[in-house]
């Protein structure tokens, strides 16, 4: 079966290409390969996909072959792009100055052979900026891309460290948002406490969805928020759930609260069955 090499590139944008001319690659080596308007430097993320794990799959005919792995001269070539880069944003923002909108210039990247050029901006709700790229494109003379970021986009473009003391996980190794969502924050007893979940980003934290897989295994030993047992001879209502210690919160009428670990809840829990069945 064909394998297929994922490539990203400096915009964030991945990529699929064939290895036909058999080079020695692994991960996280720069390799040069074809792209619409020329040729771009881009870092192996896999070696060896399978067609059925593309998300947006390409027709096999657009699946081109690597050009070569990139030499030392295009690494210097990356260094000289590098420094144009600085001096176009300088000129951009000079040239935003004079537009009748606001938007913050985050990134700019050229592609390696500078036939393209894309900016990225954050902007509070969307702008027209059409006239505006046609001015840069009078200015800089290729083509222009502008491309209005998200807050996790933002996050990863600009870096910083999280609550863990840690750079984020965009940064340094997540290559793929994954959706995190409130659902997951319930699962894990976390609706309480959302604005501790939150990333700087504005958006419930990647690692909510690390530990998804282990709160739903374990949940299938544990009884459902709210389920009602009789315990000290009281109506009682699950409250919590607290997987990682094998207890279970319970809380009566008077909001009187009780912990029990797992093996007494489910003791509980026959009792009363047998009492229904007498």
């Amino acid at each position: 079966m064909q394998e297929y090499i994922k490539i990203l590139f400096r915009t964030g944008r991945e990529g699929y290409y064939l290895n036909n001319k058999e080079y020695n690659i692994q991960p996280d080596m720069d390799v040069i390969v074809k792209v619409e308007r020329g040729e771009d430097i881009g870092q192996i993320v896999n070696c060896a996909v399978q067609l059925d794990q593309i998300d947006n799959k390409p027709e096999e005919k657009e699946i081109t072959s690597i050009k070569r792995i990139a030499t030392e001269a295009d690494i210097k070539q990356l260094e000289i792009v590098k420094k144009k880069e600085l001096e176009t944003e300088k000129k951009f923002r000079e040239m935003l100055i004079k537009q009748p909108f606001t938007m913050k210039l985050l990134q700019t990247i050229y592609q390696l052979d500078g036939n393209k050029l894309t900016f990225f901006f954050s902007a509070d709700g969307r702008i027209d900026f059409r006239d505006f790229v046609r001015e840069l494109a009078s200015e800089f003379k290729t083509r222009i891309e502008l491309h209005q970021t998200s807050g996790r986009e933002d996050a990863r473009r600009l870096g910083g460290l999280g609550m863990c003391g840690k750079t984020y996980c965009c940064v340094t190794f997540l290559k793929k948002f994954n959706q995190v969502t409130i659902q997951m924050a319930k699962d894990q007893n976390l609706l309480s406490n959302l604005s501790k979940i939150s990333g700087p980003c504005g958006r419930l934290l990647c690692c909510l969805h690390y530990e998804e897989d282990f709160y739903l295994k374990k949940s299938e030993d544990f009884p459902e928020l709210g389920q009602v047992v009789r315990y000290n001879n009281k109506k009682m209502y699950v409250e919590k759930n607290d997987y990682y210690n094998n207890r279970i919160n319970l809380i009566d009428e008077d909001h009187e609260r009780f912990i029990v670990t797992l093996e007494e809840f489910n003791k509980i829990e026959q009792q009363n069955n047998d009492k229904k069945r007498s």
